[in-house]
């Protein structure tokens, strides 16, 4: 569902995303907004939302697989 004043980018298959090296997200969505980040997650069961304030993001880590 897009958030009202964000830009939204889905992670393509081959990409994984990493915030403040926690939790790595595959497949989900990222709406960007001024005040927050929001990633949402849908995996075959509940949609799960996981908001980050601007301020609260320190590293941002992305996870490619590399065709031979």
């Amino acid at each position: 569902m897009p958030v009202h004043g964000t830009l939204s980018r889905r992670l393509r298959k081959d990409i994984s995303c990493q915030i403040n090296e926690e939790k790595i997200y595959s497949g989900a969505t990222f709406f960007l907004g001024e005040e927050f980040v929001r990633i949402t997650e849908n995996d075959k069961g509940p949609a799960i939302n996981t908001d980050f304030d601007w301020d609260s993001i320190a590293s941002v880590r992305t996870i490619a697989t590399i065709p031979e």
